[in-house]
């Protein structure tokens, strides 16, 4: 006899307003304690400092991070001119200091060179992987290393405020990959007086936005029976094209078979979605005039998703 899991079977997606201090690993594990849930993850770290939208998915909602973590994110945040640290934000040694202060007009000129299709190499206190092992690890030891550069399209990155000389407030959009630190250490270069990151925030990431979060706070009461603002399934793949099937296209999706392209206007290889009867059921990659699936979402044991008013196909054309 199969053992039962533990949990109960909840799809969807929760926008949490993750608060300073706090790992992202701390609140989806919490999300998961609220909703009793099986099955739970996040589309996008957020470092411990940075505070802002983190987009839980729960059940066949996990099946869609990937593509979620592919939409543009928007992040507001305060640069320290005047100092370099180690880690390039406000958790690291300073590791040198000037007194050079940009004026407003300077740090707006400057930051033209930001917009675009940009070259952008990772801060070291980083995840990324270095013959196999985390940068972050091998800064840690002292070890010497370089990172290579890598393509960020940066949408839009604008100077919001200026509290004082010492600090300026930055909006940016930018496409999967982008840190800000690296962006606060190079501006700071660029200006001739060092910089990094004192405080971040992600406003949007994707299709969710910081207006749709709740407080980390108020998993509390979710748990004791307060109701979730769960968003659908599919809010996770928004920014995808959707084309409607019948019953029998479903079923044959369901058995890993392909199925027409049904005039969903994709190029070879890109993917989108295909539901039915109001829920997702298959993530679908094109393959000339056929759509494949990749992922096929199984709602057997359901409960009944959210309430149609989060992220409904409806504005997706077949």
């Amino acid at each position: 006899m199969a053992r039962r899991r533990k949990g109960n079977p909840v799809h969807g997606w929760l926008v949490i307003d993750k608060p300073l201090g706090v790992t992202s690993a701390a609140v989806v594990n919490k999300a998961r304690w609220a909703l009793d849930a099986r099955k739970a993850g996040h589309a996008g770290t957020l470092d411990p400092l940075a505070t802002g939208v983190l987009a839980v998915a729960f059940g066949e909602a996990t099946k869609t991070v990937a593509l979620a973590q592919e939409g543009v994110k928007t992040y507001r945040f305060t640069v320290r001119l005047g100092q370099a640290t180690a880690t390039d934000d406000a958790e690291g040694a300073v590791i040198a200091e000037s007194d050079a202060r940009p004026t407003d007009a300077e740090i707006r000129a400057a930051l033209a060179a930001f917009e675009g299709d940009i070259m952008q190499t990772p801060p070291r206190f980083s995840a990324i992987k270095v013959a196999g092992e985390r940068a972050y690890d091998l800064a840690r030891e002292g070890e010497e290393f370089a990172l290579v550069a890598r393509p960020l399209r940066v949408h839009r990155i604008v100077m919001v405020a200026r509290p004082d000389a010492d600090h300026a407030e930055i909006e940016m959009t930018c496409g999967k990959g982008g840190y800000v630190r690296s962006v606060a250490r190079d501006l700071g270069e660029a200006l001739g007086c060092h910089g990094h990151v004192s405080a971040l925030r992600r406003i949007a990431s994707g299709a969710f936005r910081v207006e749709d979060a709740i407080p980390f706070d108020q998993l509390d009461a979710i748990r004791d029976g307060a109701p979730a603002p769960l968003l659908r399934v599919e809010a996770g793949l928004s920014e995808f094209p959707c084309r409607r099937a019948d019953a029998a296209d479903a079923a044959r999706l369901a058995n890993g078979q392909a199925i027409a392209l049904g005039g969903l206007d994709i190029a070879e290889s890109d993917l989108a979605w295909v539901e039915h009867e109001r829920r997702p059921r298959a993530i679908v990659e094109r393959r000339g005039p056929f759509l494949q699936p990749v992922r096929v979402f199984n709602f057997e044991d359901d409960r009944p998703q959210a309430p149609a008013a989060g992220g409904t196909p409806e504005g997706h054309k077949a």
